[in-house]
């Protein structure tokens, strides 16, 4: 991956947001954003420890074993707050990049996952990985999961009738 242009990928800035580059140094403040068990209902899992948050981060950001996959992950940092709120991230195979969204409990409701997956999106519109760029995003979203079928529908991507693990797949072709 020493090749890749844009390594290290940057920080992304919105009117109200900074996606930051992930760090493990971020997963003290995530553990706390990411820690209310209904966060959970529709991601599976439950709330990580600080230390396991730190190595799981340490592996994201150490990136993925298949030279043909980048993984980039941002914090979204609310910046009137000076605040960690969520996560998002790309997993870029090809020219196919696969998004997802998390934002904690206490910040839903306020756009900040639609503001952060536009602006993502828009990102990888522009982005020439490896020489060739991203023609297609998609998303995977719980089919009870209201939210975040809005989320991606700001994002510009439209539900299919594919199914992958039990979630909607979402597809966004760029041009």
């Amino acid at each position: 991956m020493t090749d890749d242009p844009l390594l290290p990928f940057p920080a992304i800035s919105t009117e109200r947001l900074d996606l930051l580059p992930l760090r493990a140094e971020h997963a003290a403040e995530m553990a706390e954003v990411l820690g209310n068990p209904a966060l959970h209902a529709f991601i599976g899992g439950e709330p990580s420890t600080p230390e396991d948050l730190a190595a799981r981060y340490r592996r994201l950001v150490a990136g993925s074993p298949d030279p043909a996959e980048r993984w980039l992950n941002w914090v979204i940092r609310l910046r009137a707050q000076a605040c960690l709120t969520g996560t998002v991230q790309a997993t870029v195979t090809g020219s196919t990049a696969e998004i997802a969204w998390v934002v904690g409990t206490p910040w839903q409701g306020r756009g900040i996952a639609r503001e952060a997956a536009r602006q993502l999106v828009g990102w990888l519109r522009t982005q020439p990985f490896r020489t060739q760029p991203v023609r297609t995003v998609i998303a995977h979203v719980h089919p009870d999961h209201h939210a975040s079928a809005a989320v991606a529908a700001a994002a510009g991507l439209t539900a299919t009738d594919e199914a992958h693990d039990g979630e909607v797949r979402w597809r966004l072709p760029l041009t």
